[in-house]
Protein backbone atom coordinates (compact mmCIF):
# COMPACT_ATOMS: atom_id res chain seq x y z
CA UNK A 1 0.00 0.00 0.00
CA UNK A 2 1.44 3.40 -0.96
CA UNK A 3 2.37 5.84 1.84
CA UNK A 4 -0.01 8.78 2.32
CA UNK A 5 1.83 12.11 2.03
CA UNK A 6 1.64 14.40 5.09
CA UNK A 7 -0.86 17.28 4.92
CA UNK A 8 0.36 20.64 3.83
CA UNK A 9 0.29 23.66 6.18
CA UNK A 10 -2.76 25.07 4.40
CA UNK A 11 -4.65 21.81 4.87
CA UNK A 12 -3.70 21.71 8.56
CA UNK A 13 -4.94 25.26 9.01
CA UNK A 14 -8.24 24.41 7.32
CA UNK A 15 -8.73 21.33 9.53
CA UNK A 16 -8.04 23.34 12.70
CA UNK A 17 -10.55 25.96 11.60
CA UNK A 18 -13.24 23.32 10.99
CA UNK A 19 -12.63 21.78 14.43
CA UNK A 20 -12.95 25.17 16.11
CA UNK A 21 -16.24 25.82 14.31
CA UNK A 22 -17.56 22.40 15.32
CA UNK A 23 -16.64 23.03 18.95
CA UNK A 24 -18.43 26.36 18.89
CA UNK A 25 -21.57 24.75 17.45
CA UNK A 26 -21.54 22.03 20.09
CA UNK A 27 -21.09 24.60 22.85
CA UNK A 28 -24.01 26.60 21.51
CA UNK A 29 -26.15 23.47 21.35
CA UNK A 30 -25.27 22.54 24.93
CA UNK A 31 -26.14 26.02 26.13
CA UNK A 32 -29.50 25.91 24.37
CA UNK A 33 -30.33 22.50 25.82
CA UNK A 34 -29.35 23.71 29.31
CA UNK A 35 -31.73 26.64 28.95
CA UNK A 36 -34.54 24.32 27.81
CA UNK A 37 -33.98 22.03 30.80
CA UNK A 38 -34.02 24.99 33.18
CA UNK A 39 -37.21 26.27 31.59
CA UNK A 40 -38.86 22.85 31.93
CA UNK A 41 -37.90 22.66 35.61
CA UNK A 42 -39.26 26.15 36.22
CA UNK A 43 -42.53 25.34 34.46
CA UNK A 44 -42.92 22.15 36.42
CA UNK A 45 -42.34 23.94 39.72
CA UNK A 46 -44.84 26.61 38.78
CA UNK A 47 -47.37 23.98 37.79
CA UNK A 48 -46.89 22.14 41.07
CA UNK A 49 -47.32 25.40 43.00
CA UNK A 50 -50.54 26.08 41.16
CA UNK A 51 -51.87 22.63 41.96
CA UNK A 52 -50.80 22.99 45.60
CA UNK A 53 -52.56 26.35 45.91
CA UNK A 54 -55.74 24.93 44.38
CA UNK A 55 -55.69 22.06 46.82
CA UNK A 56 -55.29 24.45 49.77
CA UNK A 57 -58.13 26.63 48.51
CA UNK A 58 -60.36 23.59 48.19
CA UNK A 59 -59.60 22.52 51.78
CA UNK A 60 -60.06 26.06 53.09
CA UNK A 61 -63.47 26.33 51.45
CA UNK A 62 -64.58 23.03 52.89
CA UNK A 63 -63.69 24.03 56.52
CA UNK A 64 -66.25 26.03 58.61
CA UNK A 65 -65.07 29.54 59.54
CA UNK A 66 -67.50 30.17 62.35
CA UNK A 67 -70.23 28.55 64.37
CA UNK A 68 -73.67 28.91 62.90
CA UNK A 69 -76.10 30.70 65.09
CA UNK A 70 -79.11 28.79 63.84
CA UNK A 71 -79.71 25.46 62.01
CA UNK A 72 -81.15 27.37 59.07
CA UNK A 73 -77.88 29.23 58.70
CA UNK A 74 -75.97 25.98 58.66
CA UNK A 75 -78.17 24.55 55.89
CA UNK A 76 -77.67 27.66 53.75
CA UNK A 77 -73.90 27.44 54.13
CA UNK A 78 -73.98 23.73 53.21
CA UNK A 79 -75.98 24.41 50.04
CA UNK A 80 -73.61 27.23 49.10
CA UNK A 81 -70.62 24.96 49.61
CA UNK A 82 -72.17 22.25 47.39
CA UNK A 83 -72.85 24.78 44.65
CA UNK A 84 -69.31 26.12 44.81
CA UNK A 85 -67.63 22.71 44.64
CA UNK A 86 -68.81 21.79 41.08
CA UNK A 87 -67.73 25.22 39.88
CA UNK A 88 -64.29 24.71 41.38
CA UNK A 89 -64.02 21.28 39.78
CA UNK A 90 -65.05 22.68 36.38
CA UNK A 91 -62.48 25.45 36.71
CA UNK A 92 -59.87 22.89 37.65
CA UNK A 93 -60.77 20.69 34.68
CA UNK A 94 -60.74 23.59 32.27
CA UNK A 95 -57.45 24.94 33.50
CA UNK A 96 -55.71 21.58 33.78
CA UNK A 97 -53.08 20.43 31.29
CA UNK A 98 -54.98 17.23 30.40
CA UNK A 99 -53.97 13.68 31.32
CA UNK A 100 -50.31 14.23 30.41
CA UNK A 101 -47.54 15.03 32.86
CA UNK A 102 -45.65 18.31 32.92
CA UNK A 103 -42.69 16.82 31.04
CA UNK A 104 -44.90 16.01 28.08
CA UNK A 105 -46.81 19.26 28.15
CA UNK A 106 -43.67 21.39 28.46
CA UNK A 107 -41.91 19.62 25.60
CA UNK A 108 -41.31 22.02 22.74
CA UNK A 109 -42.22 20.68 19.31
CA UNK A 110 -39.66 21.08 16.52
CA UNK A 111 -40.09 24.20 14.44
CA UNK A 112 -40.38 22.27 11.16
CA UNK A 113 -42.78 19.67 12.55
CA UNK A 114 -46.07 19.34 10.66
CA UNK A 115 -49.06 17.32 11.78
CA UNK A 116 -50.05 14.64 9.22
CA UNK A 117 -53.60 14.77 7.89
CA UNK A 118 -53.83 11.42 6.08
CA UNK A 119 -55.22 9.44 9.04
CA UNK A 120 -58.97 9.39 9.63
CA UNK A 121 -59.88 10.25 13.25
CA UNK A 122 -61.07 7.33 15.38
CA UNK A 123 -64.67 7.77 16.58
CA UNK A 124 -65.01 4.69 18.76
CA UNK A 125 -65.89 2.21 15.99
CA UNK A 126 -63.39 -0.24 14.57
CA UNK A 127 -60.25 -1.96 15.76
CA UNK A 128 -58.31 0.29 18.19
CA UNK A 129 -55.09 -1.67 17.63
CA UNK A 130 -55.31 -0.99 13.91
CA UNK A 131 -55.72 2.74 14.62
CA UNK A 132 -52.64 2.73 16.88
CA UNK A 133 -50.59 0.98 14.17
CA UNK A 134 -51.61 3.49 11.51
CA UNK A 135 -50.89 6.39 13.87
CA UNK A 136 -47.41 5.11 14.70
CA UNK A 137 -46.58 4.48 11.02
CA UNK A 138 -47.39 8.01 9.85
CA UNK A 139 -45.68 9.61 12.87
CA UNK A 140 -42.47 7.60 12.51
CA UNK A 141 -42.00 9.09 9.05
CA UNK A 142 -41.76 12.53 10.67
CA UNK A 143 -39.30 11.28 13.29
CA UNK A 144 -41.72 11.77 16.18
CA UNK A 145 -40.54 11.03 19.71
CA UNK A 146 -42.63 9.77 22.63
CA UNK A 147 -43.76 13.24 23.83
CA UNK A 148 -44.75 14.18 20.29
CA UNK A 149 -46.81 10.98 19.98
CA UNK A 150 -48.66 11.85 23.18
CA UNK A 151 -49.29 15.45 22.17
CA UNK A 152 -50.51 14.56 18.64
CA UNK A 153 -52.65 11.52 19.43
CA UNK A 154 -55.76 13.50 20.56
CA UNK A 155 -55.82 15.22 17.17
CA UNK A 156 -56.82 11.87 15.60
CA UNK A 157 -59.75 11.20 17.96
CA UNK A 158 -63.36 12.16 17.42
CA UNK A 159 -66.75 11.63 19.01
CA UNK A 160 -66.86 9.17 21.94
CA UNK A 161 -63.12 8.54 21.65
CA UNK A 162 -62.34 12.21 22.18
CA UNK A 163 -64.75 12.34 25.12
CA UNK A 164 -62.96 9.37 26.66
CA UNK A 165 -59.60 11.10 26.32
CA UNK A 166 -60.87 14.27 27.98
CA UNK A 167 -62.16 12.25 30.94
CA UNK A 168 -58.74 10.81 31.79
CA UNK A 169 -57.29 11.94 35.16
CA UNK A 170 -54.68 14.68 35.18
CA UNK A 171 -51.00 13.69 35.33
CA UNK A 172 -51.93 10.06 34.61
CA UNK A 173 -50.08 9.65 31.30
CA UNK A 174 -46.29 9.93 31.22
CA UNK A 175 -45.55 7.72 28.19
CA UNK A 176 -47.35 6.98 24.95
CA UNK A 177 -47.33 3.26 25.72
CA UNK A 178 -49.58 3.93 28.73
CA UNK A 179 -52.00 5.93 26.60
CA UNK A 180 -52.11 3.25 23.90
CA UNK A 181 -52.75 0.51 26.48
CA UNK A 182 -55.67 2.35 28.07
CA UNK A 183 -57.04 3.23 24.62
CA UNK A 184 -56.98 -0.40 23.42
CA UNK A 185 -58.52 -1.72 26.64
CA UNK A 186 -61.35 0.81 26.64
CA UNK A 187 -62.37 0.29 22.99
CA UNK A 188 -61.65 -3.45 22.80
CA UNK A 189 -65.36 -4.21 22.42
CA UNK A 190 -65.55 -1.93 19.37
CA UNK A 191 -63.07 -4.02 17.38
CA UNK A 192 -64.44 -5.63 14.23
CA UNK A 193 -64.61 -9.41 14.43
CA UNK A 194 -61.63 -11.01 12.71
CA UNK A 195 -61.43 -14.60 11.45
CA UNK A 196 -58.71 -16.92 12.65
CA UNK A 197 -56.68 -19.42 10.64
CA UNK A 198 -59.32 -22.15 11.05
CA UNK A 199 -61.74 -20.13 8.97
CA UNK A 200 -59.49 -20.51 5.91
CA UNK A 201 -60.31 -24.22 5.69
CA UNK A 202 -63.95 -23.34 4.96
CA UNK A 203 -63.06 -21.40 1.80
CA UNK A 204 -63.54 -23.66 -1.24
CA UNK A 205 -63.26 -23.06 -4.98
CA UNK A 206 -66.65 -22.99 -6.67
CA UNK A 207 -67.65 -25.38 -9.49
CA UNK A 208 -67.55 -22.62 -12.11
CA UNK A 209 -65.07 -20.33 -10.32
CA UNK A 210 -61.77 -19.68 -12.04
CA UNK A 211 -58.50 -20.26 -10.23
CA UNK A 212 -57.69 -16.55 -10.42
CA UNK A 213 -60.95 -15.55 -8.71
CA UNK A 214 -60.50 -18.23 -6.03
CA UNK A 215 -56.96 -17.13 -5.14
CA UNK A 216 -58.04 -13.48 -5.04
CA UNK A 217 -60.97 -14.24 -2.72
CA UNK A 218 -58.80 -16.43 -0.49
CA UNK A 219 -56.02 -13.83 -0.25
CA UNK A 220 -58.42 -11.06 0.82
CA UNK A 221 -59.51 -13.12 3.84
CA UNK A 222 -55.99 -14.32 4.66
CA UNK A 223 -54.64 -10.77 4.75
CA UNK A 224 -57.04 -9.90 7.59
CA UNK A 225 -55.81 -12.71 9.84
CA UNK A 226 -53.03 -11.50 12.15
CA UNK A 227 -49.84 -13.56 12.50
CA UNK A 228 -50.90 -16.15 9.90
CA UNK A 229 -48.26 -18.84 9.51
CA UNK A 230 -47.16 -19.43 5.88
CA UNK A 231 -47.51 -23.23 6.20
CA UNK A 232 -51.09 -22.89 7.45
CA UNK A 233 -51.78 -20.48 4.59
CA UNK A 234 -50.37 -22.93 2.02
CA UNK A 235 -52.24 -25.94 3.43
CA UNK A 236 -55.56 -24.09 3.49
CA UNK A 237 -55.32 -22.76 -0.06
CA UNK A 238 -54.39 -26.21 -1.42
CA UNK A 239 -57.22 -27.96 0.44
CA UNK A 240 -59.77 -25.55 -1.04
CA UNK A 241 -58.96 -26.35 -4.68
CA UNK A 242 -61.70 -27.84 -6.84
CA UNK A 243 -61.10 -31.49 -7.85
CA UNK A 244 -59.49 -31.56 -11.27
CA UNK A 245 -56.23 -31.65 -13.20
CA UNK A 246 -54.69 -28.71 -11.37
CA UNK A 247 -55.40 -30.25 -7.97
CA UNK A 248 -53.75 -33.46 -9.17
CA UNK A 249 -50.75 -31.46 -10.40
CA UNK A 250 -50.38 -29.81 -7.00
CA UNK A 251 -50.68 -33.19 -5.27
CA UNK A 252 -47.86 -34.59 -7.42
CA UNK A 253 -45.52 -31.57 -7.38
CA UNK A 254 -46.12 -30.82 -3.65
CA UNK A 255 -45.06 -27.16 -3.48
CA UNK A 256 -43.42 -26.39 -0.14
CA UNK A 257 -43.77 -22.60 -0.19
CA UNK A 258 -46.38 -20.09 -1.26
CA UNK A 259 -44.01 -18.84 -3.97
CA UNK A 260 -43.85 -22.31 -5.56
CA UNK A 261 -47.64 -22.63 -5.38
CA UNK A 262 -48.14 -19.25 -7.04
CA UNK A 263 -45.72 -20.24 -9.81
CA UNK A 264 -47.80 -23.36 -10.54
CA UNK A 265 -51.02 -21.39 -10.28
CA UNK A 266 -49.77 -18.75 -12.73
CA UNK A 267 -49.40 -21.34 -15.49
CA UNK A 268 -52.89 -22.72 -14.82
CA UNK A 269 -54.38 -19.22 -14.80
CA UNK A 270 -52.79 -18.52 -18.21
CA UNK A 271 -54.33 -21.73 -19.58
CA UNK A 272 -57.78 -20.86 -18.22
CA UNK A 273 -57.64 -17.36 -19.66
CA UNK A 274 -56.62 -18.77 -23.07
CA UNK A 275 -59.56 -21.21 -22.99
CA UNK A 276 -61.93 -18.44 -22.01
CA UNK A 277 -60.69 -16.30 -24.90
CA UNK A 278 -61.30 -19.17 -27.34
CA UNK A 279 -64.80 -19.72 -25.95
CA UNK A 280 -65.54 -16.06 -26.43
CA UNK A 281 -64.36 -16.21 -30.03
CA UNK A 282 -66.46 -19.33 -30.70
CA UNK A 283 -69.55 -17.80 -29.12
CA UNK A 284 -69.08 -14.68 -31.21
CA UNK A 285 -68.73 -16.78 -34.36
CA UNK A 286 -71.82 -18.81 -33.42
CA UNK A 287 -73.82 -15.63 -32.98
CA UNK A 288 -72.71 -14.49 -36.40
CA UNK A 289 -73.77 -17.85 -37.88
CA UNK A 290 -77.18 -17.63 -36.23
CA UNK A 291 -77.89 -14.29 -37.83
CA UNK A 292 -80.50 -14.33 -40.63
CA UNK A 293 -79.09 -15.28 -43.98
CA UNK A 294 -80.56 -12.16 -45.45
CA UNK A 295 -77.93 -10.16 -43.58
CA UNK A 296 -75.19 -11.98 -45.49
CA UNK A 297 -74.18 -11.11 -49.01
CA UNK A 298 -76.39 -12.65 -51.67
CA UNK A 299 -75.00 -15.65 -53.52
CA UNK A 300 -73.92 -14.95 -57.08
CA UNK A 301 -72.96 -17.85 -59.39
CA UNK A 302 -69.59 -17.45 -61.10
CA UNK A 303 -69.33 -18.15 -64.86
CA UNK A 304 -67.38 -21.33 -65.66
CA UNK A 305 -66.17 -20.41 -69.13
CA UNK A 306 -64.05 -17.54 -70.34
CA UNK A 307 -65.79 -17.26 -73.75
CA UNK A 308 -69.33 -18.15 -74.82
CA UNK A 309 -70.79 -19.19 -78.18
CA UNK A 310 -73.00 -16.76 -80.07
CA UNK A 311 -76.38 -18.33 -80.95
CA UNK A 312 -78.71 -17.35 -83.79
CA UNK A 313 -81.76 -17.90 -81.57
CA UNK A 314 -82.83 -16.48 -78.23
CA UNK A 315 -81.81 -18.44 -75.18
CA UNK A 316 -85.44 -18.68 -74.06
CA UNK A 317 -86.39 -20.55 -77.25
CA UNK A 318 -83.35 -22.83 -77.03
CA UNK A 319 -84.14 -23.69 -73.39
CA UNK A 320 -87.76 -24.45 -74.24
CA UNK A 321 -86.76 -26.76 -77.10
CA UNK A 322 -84.15 -28.75 -75.19
CA UNK A 323 -86.53 -29.14 -72.23
CA UNK A 324 -89.25 -30.46 -74.52
CA UNK A 325 -86.85 -32.86 -76.23
CA UNK A 326 -85.75 -34.27 -72.83
CA UNK A 327 -82.10 -33.62 -73.64
CA UNK A 328 -81.79 -32.09 -70.17
CA UNK A 329 -83.95 -32.27 -67.10
CA UNK A 330 -85.42 -29.18 -65.47
CA UNK A 331 -84.12 -28.22 -62.03
CA UNK A 332 -85.52 -30.41 -59.27
CA UNK A 333 -86.26 -27.47 -56.99
CA UNK A 334 -87.46 -24.32 -58.60
CA UNK A 335 -86.47 -22.38 -55.48
CA UNK A 336 -82.87 -23.56 -55.42
CA UNK A 337 -81.68 -20.44 -57.19
CA UNK A 338 -81.05 -17.64 -54.66
CA UNK A 339 -83.66 -14.97 -54.46
CA UNK A 340 -83.80 -11.61 -52.79
CA UNK A 341 -86.47 -10.27 -50.48
CA UNK A 342 -88.13 -8.25 -53.20
CA UNK A 343 -88.71 -10.41 -56.29
CA UNK A 344 -89.02 -8.57 -59.58
CA UNK A 345 -92.14 -10.03 -61.21
CA UNK A 346 -91.25 -8.46 -64.54
CA UNK A 347 -88.29 -10.85 -64.96
CA UNK A 348 -88.75 -14.56 -65.68
CA UNK A 349 -86.24 -17.38 -66.19
CA UNK A 350 -87.34 -20.14 -68.58
CA UNK A 351 -84.83 -22.63 -67.18
CA UNK A 352 -85.66 -22.19 -63.47
CA UNK A 353 -89.30 -21.39 -64.23
CA UNK A 354 -89.48 -18.60 -61.66
CA UNK A 355 -89.45 -14.83 -61.41
CA UNK A 356 -86.60 -12.65 -60.23
CA UNK A 357 -84.17 -12.81 -63.17
CA UNK A 358 -84.23 -13.34 -66.91
CA UNK A 359 -82.85 -16.26 -68.91
CA UNK A 360 -80.10 -14.06 -70.36
CA UNK A 361 -79.06 -13.06 -66.80
CA UNK A 362 -79.08 -16.66 -65.55
CA UNK A 363 -75.47 -17.81 -65.27
CA UNK A 364 -76.49 -21.45 -64.73
CA UNK A 365 -78.53 -21.57 -67.94
CA UNK A 366 -75.76 -19.79 -69.83
CA UNK A 367 -73.17 -22.37 -68.69
CA UNK A 368 -75.54 -25.22 -69.57
CA UNK A 369 -76.06 -23.99 -73.12
CA UNK A 370 -72.32 -23.48 -73.57
CA UNK A 371 -71.61 -27.04 -72.43
CA UNK A 372 -74.20 -28.46 -74.85
CA UNK A 373 -72.84 -26.30 -77.66
CA UNK A 374 -69.30 -27.58 -77.13
CA UNK A 375 -70.61 -31.14 -77.13
CA UNK A 376 -72.19 -30.53 -80.55
CA UNK A 377 -75.85 -30.68 -79.51
CA UNK A 378 -76.69 -27.11 -80.51
CA UNK A 379 -75.08 -26.88 -83.97
CA UNK A 380 -78.31 -25.72 -85.58
CA UNK A 381 -78.37 -22.65 -83.32
CA UNK A 382 -74.77 -21.64 -84.09
CA UNK A 383 -73.95 -19.38 -87.02
CA UNK A 384 -71.57 -21.04 -89.56
CA UNK A 385 -71.57 -24.42 -87.83
CA UNK A 386 -71.57 -27.46 -90.14
CA UNK A 387 -74.84 -29.37 -90.03
CA UNK A 388 -73.52 -32.92 -90.23
CA UNK A 389 -75.61 -34.63 -87.59
CA UNK A 390 -79.02 -33.19 -88.40
CA UNK A 391 -80.55 -36.67 -88.74
CA UNK A 392 -78.90 -38.24 -85.68
CA UNK A 393 -80.73 -39.26 -82.57
CA UNK A 394 -79.26 -36.29 -80.66
CA UNK A 395 -80.58 -33.77 -83.19
CA UNK A 396 -82.88 -31.29 -81.44
CA UNK A 397 -85.20 -30.94 -84.47
CA UNK A 398 -86.97 -34.11 -83.49
CA UNK A 399 -90.55 -33.91 -82.47
CA UNK A 400 -91.84 -33.68 -78.96
CA UNK A 401 -92.08 -36.79 -76.76
CA UNK A 402 -95.74 -37.09 -77.69
CA UNK A 403 -94.89 -37.70 -81.38
CA UNK A 404 -95.65 -41.04 -82.99
CA UNK A 405 -92.14 -41.33 -84.39
CA UNK A 406 -91.15 -42.66 -80.99
CA UNK A 407 -92.82 -45.95 -81.88
CA UNK A 408 -90.89 -46.34 -85.12
CA UNK A 409 -87.84 -48.59 -85.42
CA UNK A 410 -84.69 -46.52 -84.77
CA UNK A 411 -82.39 -45.97 -87.73
CA UNK A 412 -79.45 -48.33 -88.12
CA UNK A 413 -76.16 -46.84 -86.95
CA UNK A 414 -73.63 -45.97 -89.62
CA UNK A 415 -70.87 -47.54 -87.58
CA UNK A 416 -69.84 -48.69 -84.09
CA UNK A 417 -66.80 -47.26 -82.35
CA UNK A 418 -65.58 -48.88 -79.13
CA UNK A 419 -63.37 -46.79 -76.81
CA UNK A 420 -61.90 -47.07 -73.33
CA UNK A 421 -62.49 -44.21 -70.93
CA UNK A 422 -62.15 -43.81 -67.18
CA UNK A 423 -59.24 -46.16 -66.49
CA UNK A 424 -58.96 -49.93 -66.39
CA UNK A 425 -62.27 -51.61 -67.33
CA UNK A 426 -61.35 -55.30 -67.71
CA UNK A 427 -61.53 -58.25 -65.37
CA UNK A 428 -65.26 -58.69 -65.01
CA UNK A 429 -68.52 -56.95 -64.36
CA UNK A 430 -68.06 -56.30 -60.62
CA UNK A 431 -65.71 -53.93 -58.87
CA UNK A 432 -64.11 -56.69 -56.79
CA UNK A 433 -63.42 -58.81 -59.89
CA UNK A 434 -61.77 -55.89 -61.66
CA UNK A 435 -59.60 -55.20 -58.59
CA UNK A 436 -58.45 -58.83 -58.42
CA UNK A 437 -57.54 -58.79 -62.10
CA UNK A 438 -55.68 -55.49 -61.71
CA UNK A 439 -53.68 -56.79 -58.73
CA UNK A 440 -52.82 -59.91 -60.69
CA UNK A 441 -51.49 -57.78 -63.52
CA UNK A 442 -49.20 -55.92 -61.11
CA UNK A 443 -47.81 -59.14 -59.64
CA UNK A 444 -44.29 -60.04 -60.84
CA UNK A 445 -44.16 -63.66 -62.03
CA UNK A 446 -42.02 -65.70 -64.40
CA UNK A 447 -43.93 -66.39 -67.58
CA UNK A 448 -42.86 -68.14 -70.74
CA UNK A 449 -41.68 -65.87 -73.48
CA UNK A 450 -44.39 -65.31 -76.07
CA UNK A 451 -43.12 -65.85 -79.59
CA UNK A 452 -43.39 -62.87 -81.87
CA UNK A 453 -46.41 -62.94 -84.11
CA UNK A 454 -45.61 -63.38 -87.72
CA UNK A 455 -48.53 -61.26 -88.85
CA UNK A 456 -47.84 -57.52 -88.81
CA UNK A 457 -50.60 -54.99 -88.23
CA UNK A 458 -50.52 -51.58 -89.92
CA UNK A 459 -49.81 -48.57 -87.70
CA UNK A 460 -52.57 -45.98 -87.32
CA UNK A 461 -51.61 -42.37 -86.65
CA UNK A 462 -53.46 -39.03 -86.63
CA UNK A 463 -52.08 -35.68 -87.63
CA UNK A 464 -53.21 -32.06 -87.60
CA UNK A 465 -54.75 -32.44 -91.05
CA UNK A 466 -57.16 -35.07 -89.71
CA UNK A 467 -58.70 -32.56 -87.28
CA UNK A 468 -61.22 -30.31 -88.99
CA UNK A 469 -63.41 -29.37 -86.02
CA UNK A 470 -63.92 -25.76 -84.90
CA UNK A 471 -63.55 -26.45 -81.16
CA UNK A 472 -60.19 -27.35 -79.66
CA UNK A 473 -61.37 -27.95 -76.08
CA UNK A 474 -62.44 -31.60 -76.50
CA UNK A 475 -61.06 -34.00 -73.92
CA UNK A 476 -62.06 -37.23 -75.79
CA UNK A 477 -59.24 -39.82 -76.05
CA UNK A 478 -59.81 -40.27 -79.84
CA UNK A 479 -61.67 -38.15 -82.39
CA UNK A 480 -62.96 -40.10 -85.39
CA UNK A 481 -65.01 -38.60 -88.20
CA UNK A 482 -67.07 -40.99 -90.37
Amino acid sequence: MADIPPPTPSELLRMVTELQQANQQMAEENRRMHEQIAQLVTNRLEHNDILHNREENRERRSMPTHVSETPQREEEEAHQTERSQPKAEEEERDNSAGPFTADIMNFQLPRQFTLPTTLTPYDGLGDPKQHIKKFRSIMIVNGASDPILCRCFPSFLDGPALDWFCSLPADSISRFQELAKQFEDHFAASAIYLHDSDYLTTIKQGPQESLKDYITRFTKVAMRIPDLHPEVHLHAIKSGLRPGKFQETIAVSKPKTLAEFREKAKGQIDVEELRQARKTEKSTAAKDDNKPRDSKKAFRPVPRYESYTQFNTKRDDIIKEILNSKVIKPPRKAGAYPKSKTVDKSKYCTFHQKHGHTTDECVIAKDLLERLARQGHLDKFIVGRMQKNTNSASDLVTASPSSKEKDKTPAQPRGIINCISGGYAGGGHTSSARKRTYRAMLAVTDAPKVPQLLQDFPEMTFGSTDFNHTHANYDDPVVISI
